[in-house]
C-alpha cells in the first residue's frame, strides 16, 4: 500500500511555552494530515535530552522527555494554575526553541504539577509504575543522583554513586525517593498524554513513525546502570565510542561519543537488553525507524581520547542474528533500517536478509559532494524502501538548491523539470513522491519553501541544531493543504485511493473519501 507522510518532531511544533508539546497543537497537525490525506508522521526520537539538546543523545533509552508535556493539559487535569506559567517569557522567537530558558523554567512548573499530583495520585499511576518497572526505578535513581551533582555527567559523580551497585541501589532508591517519586510522575505524565495522541492519531488513520537510536548516550541511565553491555575500561569508563568517518561532508568524519557495544556479551544474554528495547519502542510507536542501520554489520570504533574522527577502525557487529532474534522473541514488527551513507556489499546483504525497508534520500542523487548518485535516482528505487527528498540531517531542499554546485543543479534541474526556483521544493517533493517507493515522507520544512535557517540539524555542527518549530497557524494553509494533498492522491498515496477496509462504515470517513473523488483541483 503506498503511504506519504510528513516529517516535524514534537519540539517543531508551534506552542505559546517556548517548546512544541503533545497538547492542543500535535492534535491540530494531526487534522493537517488527515485533511490533506497523509497517513504518517515521522517524528524523532522522544527521550529526554542531554547536553547539547539533541534527541538522539538521551538520558534513557525509555523515558519521555518532560519538555514535551502539555501544560495546557497539565492545568484543565486541575495540576496547574494558568498564572503560573502562561506569563513566564518562554523564548524570545516564536520559531525557536531556547533549551537553555527551558531548562530554567519548565522544571520549576513542572514541580507544581507534580507536588499537586502526589497529593491524589490517579487511580492508574501504581498500575503505571508496575509495569514500567524493569526501567523506571533505575531511571528516576540516575536522575535524583544528577540532580544531587548539579547535572554533572555520572563519569564525573562522587566515587560512591559512579559504579552501580544493585545492592547500593536499593538504599539509594530509600535516601533520593522524594527526587524519585518527582521524575516518575513526570514519566506517567508523558506518557498519559503520548498515549492520547497515539489514540487520535489512530482514530484519524494516521501511523507514527518514531526512531531508534542505535547507540544511548554516554550520559546515561542505561550506560551507569549497565556497564556490563559496552566496552568499558577497569574504571568504568569507556575505551572505544561511536562516529563515522570523514566524507564529502565532514573532513575530521562525526565523533558521536557514545559508548560501544559488547557484542560479544550481548549475544551470551540472548540479546535481552535489545529485546526490551525493541518491544518498548514498537509500543510507543506504530513504526520503528533503526538509525544507523549499517552498525549493526560493521561500526566505526574511534578511541575514547580521540579529538576527531579520523583515527578510528571497522570492527563486526552482531549482523542478521541480532534480527532473527528478536523476531523470534517478538515476532514481525514495523521496521524501518536507515541504511544512509556508504554501504558494503555485506551491509545491503544484511539489509535484504532482514526484509526491511531501507532510505533513499533524492538530494544525494545530484550532489557531488556526497558521491552517491544514480542509486538514489527515483527509477531506481525498489518497492520496499522509504524516500525523502531530505531527512532531518540534510539541508531543506530550497537551502540546498543555495548549496549545491552550479553543474549538480543543472542536473538536479534538468531531472525534474523544474526551472522556476519557487516551485523547485513542490518538483522534488513531486519527484519522490511519484516514485516506486511504497513509503515517502517530506519534511514539514520543505512544504513551506523554508531555507537553510530551518535546517534541523547539521551533523558535526556544536550548537544551534534542534531549535527550529513552526509559527502558529504557518502550515495550515489552503495553499499547503490543497498542493499537498493533491500531489498525494495523483500518485497513488491518499485515502481516495487506498481507502483502508477496517474504516469503510465509517460516515465521516466515507464522505470524506466521496469529497476527494469528486474533488476536480
Amino acid at each position: 500500500m503506498r503511504k506519504n507522510g510528513v516529517l516535524l518532531h514534537i519540539t517543531s511544533l508551534p506552542s505559546k511555552y517556548g517548546i512544541g508539546t503533545m497538547g492542543k497543537e500535535a492534535f491540530n497537525f494531526i487534522d493537517f494530515l488527515k485533511r490533506s490525506h497523509q497517513q504518517l508522521w515521522q517524528v524523532l526520537p522522544l527521550g529526554p535530552t542531554s547536553y547539547g539538546d539533541s534527541p538522539y543523545q538521551s538520558y534513557s533509552t525509555f523515558a519521555g522527555n518532560p519538555y514535551l508535556i502539555d501544560l495546557d493539559l497539565l492545568a484543565e487535569d486541575g495540576l496547574l494554575k494558568p498564572e503560573e506559567y502562561e506569563d513566564l517569557e518562554w523564548s524570545e522567537s516564536d520559531d525557536a526553541v531556547d533549551f537553555g530558558r527551558l531548562y530554567t523554567l519548565r522544571y520549576k512548573v513542572l514541580d507544581k504539577a507534580v507536588a499537586r499530583f502526589l497529593k491524589n495520585p490517579a487511580a492508574d499511576y501504581q498500575k503505571f509504575l508496575e509495569e514500567e518497572k524493569d526501567w523506571i526505578d533505575d531511571y528516576a535513581l540516575f536522575m535524583a543522583l544528577k540532580d544531587k551533582h548539579e547535572g554533572k555527567p555520572w563519569l564525573e559523580w562522587e566515587s560512591e554513586y559512579r559504579k552501580y551497585d544493585a545492592k547500593k541501589a536499593e538504599a539509594w532508591k530509600e535516601e533520593f525517593k522524594d527526587r524519585m517519586d518527582y521524575y516518575k510522575v513526570l514519566q506517567y505524565l508523558f506518557y498519559k498524554q503520548w498515549r492520547a495522541v497515539r489514540e487520535y492519531a489512530s482514530k484519524n488513520f494516521v501511523q507514527i513513525i518514531g526512531d531508534l537510536p542505535i547507540y544511548v548516550a554516554q550520559d546515561s541511565v542505561d550506560a551507569w546502570s549497565n556497564p556490563e553491555l559496552f566496552i568499558f575500561d577497569e574504571d568504568g569508563r569507556p575505551s572505544l565510542v561511536a562516529g563515522c568517518p570523514p566524507d564529502g561532508f565532514s573532513a575530521d568524519g562525526q565523533l558521536w561519543g557514545n559508548p560501544i557495544y559488547d557484542w560479544k556479551y550481548h549475544k551470551k544474554t540472548g540479546y535481552e537488553w535489545w529485546i526490551r528495547r525493541v518491544q518498548h519502542a514498537t509500543e510507543v510507536y506504530d513504526i520503528l525507524r533503526i538509525d544507523h542501520f549499517r552498525g549493526f554489520d560493521s561500526f566505526y570504533a574511534i578511541p575514547a581520547d580521540a579529538t576527531t574522527a579520523k583515527v578510528g577502525e571497522w570492527l563486526e557487529g552482531p549482523g542478521l542474528d541480532l534480527f532473527t532474534t528478536i523476531e523470534g522473541k517478538l515476532g514481525k514488527k514495523a521496521i524501518i533500517a536507515e541504511d544512509l551513507g556508504y554501504l558494503t556489499p555485506s551491509v545491503k546483504k544484511l539489509l535484504a536478509d532482514t526484509g526491511y525497508p531501507g532510505m533513499k534520500v533524492l538530494e544525494f542523487a545530484f550532489d557531488s559532494r556526497d558521491g552517491s548518485g544514480a542509486e538514489y535516482l527515483p527509477y531506481n528505487y525498489p518497492k520496499n524502501c522509504v524516500a525523502y527528498a531530505g531527512t532531518h540531517d540534510n539541508d531543506t531542499i530550497r537551502g540546498w538548491f543555495e548549496s549545491i554546485s552550479p553543474e549538480d543543479k543543472q542536473y538536479a534541474c534538468d531531472y525534474m523539470d523544474a526551472y522556476n526556483p519557487n516551485e523547485y521544493n513542490w518538483e522534488m517533493m513531486r519527484a519522490v513522491i511519484a516514485s516506486p517507493a511504497d513509503t515517502t515522507i517530506v519534511q514539514a520544512q520543505d512544504l513551506l519553501n523554508l531555507d537553510s535557517s530551518a535546517r534541523m540539524n547539521t551533523p558535526g555542527r556544536l550548537g544551534g541544531n534542534w531549535t527550529w518549530r513552526l509559527k502558529p497557524n504557518q502550515i495550515n494553509t489552503e495553499d499547503i493543504e490543497g498542493t499537498l494533498r493533491w500531489v498525494t492522491d495523483l500518485y497513488g498515496r491518499g485515502y481516495g485511493v487506498n481507502k483502508p477496509k477496517k474504516v469503510e462504515k465509517d460516515d465521516d470517513y466515507t464522505t470524506m473519501v466521496q469529497e476527494i473523488v469528486n474533488a476536480k483541483d
